[in-house]
C-alpha cells in the first residue's frame, strides 16, 4: 500500500465516529466460537469487533494499516477495561503476526493471498471467519467497486486447506449482497509455509 492510501485510511478515521457494536455476523456465531486463546483481527479498524472477542475472554491481537484507527481501538478498550494488544501492519506486504492462533476474523476486507496464509498461522483445529460482498452487490450499492469484491460463487474455491463449517451467500438483512464463510483448520492439520505477498485488489470500507 502507498503512504498515500495510509494516510487517506488515517483521515478517514479522523473523521468517522468509532464504531462501538460487534459485526452482527460475528455476535450470531458467538455460540461456535472460542472464549479462550488467541484471536487476531485481521484489518479490524477501530476495534469494534476485537473489543467484543476480548470480552469473551480471548488474547485478541488487532492489525490494521492506519495507526489513528489503532490508537482509537486501544483508547477505547481502555474505557471499556478490557485487554486488546495492537500491531500497525500492511496486510499486502507484510506478513502476518505469527500464530498459532485460534480465531482469525477477516470481515470487510478482501486481499486474496490471506487465504493461502491462514494454515500457517491458525492453530490445528482453528477457526476463521469471514465476510465480504460480492459482484451481485452492485445490484444495489456503487461501493466497493467491482475490483474490490468477490465474484459471485468465488468464496468456496478460496479454501486453501480449511474445512469449511458454514458458507452462505445472498443478501443480508442490511441490504448488501455477501458471502459469509465459518471455516477451521483440521485437527490433524500441521503448520504451512508462509504466505505470498502478490499484487491482487484489496477492500475495506
Amino acid at each position: 500500500m502507498s503512504q498515500d492510501d495510509r494516510q487517506r485510511w488515517n483521515d478517514r478515521y479522523r473523521q468517522a465516529p468509532a464504531a462501538r457494536e460487534p459485526s452482527e455476523f460475528l455476535c450470531s456465531l458467538a455460540d461456535r466460537l472460542p472464549m479462550t486463546g488467541r484471536a487476531l483481527d485481521l484489518a479490524g479498524g477501530q476495534g469494534h469487533d476485537a473489543r467484543w472477542l476480548a470480552r469473551r475472554g480471548l488474547d485478541v491481537t488487532l492489525v490494521d494499516v492506519s495507526d489513528v484507527a489503532l490508537e482509537q481501538a486501544e483508547a477505547l478498550a481502555r474505557d471499556a477495561g478490557v485487554p486488546l494488544k495492537t500491531r500497525q501492519l500492511d496486510l499486502e506486504t507484510e506478513a502476518l503476526p505469527p500464530g498459532p492462533f485460534d480465531l482469525v476474523v477477516c470481515l470487510n476486507y478482501l486481499w486474496r493471498p490471506l487465504f493461502a496464509a491462514l494454515p500457517s498461522v491458525l492453530a490445528p483445529g482453528g477457526l476463521f471467519v469471514f465476510a465480504q460482498p460480492t459482484r451481485s452487490n452492485l445490484q444495489g450499492h456503487p461501493h466497493p467497486s467491482a475490483r474490490f469484491l468477490l465474484e459471485d460463487g468465488e468464496l468456496p474455491t478460496r479454501l486453501q486447506g480449511l474445512q469449511s463449517l458454514s458458507l452462505t451467500e445472498g443478501w443480508t438483512d442490511a441490504g448488501r449482497h455477501e458471502a459469509r464463510l465459518l471455516a477451521r483448520l483440521s485437527p490433524d492439520a500441521g503448520t504451512g509455509s508462509q504466505w505470498p505477498s502478490a499484487a491482487l485488489p484489496r477492500a475495506r470500507y
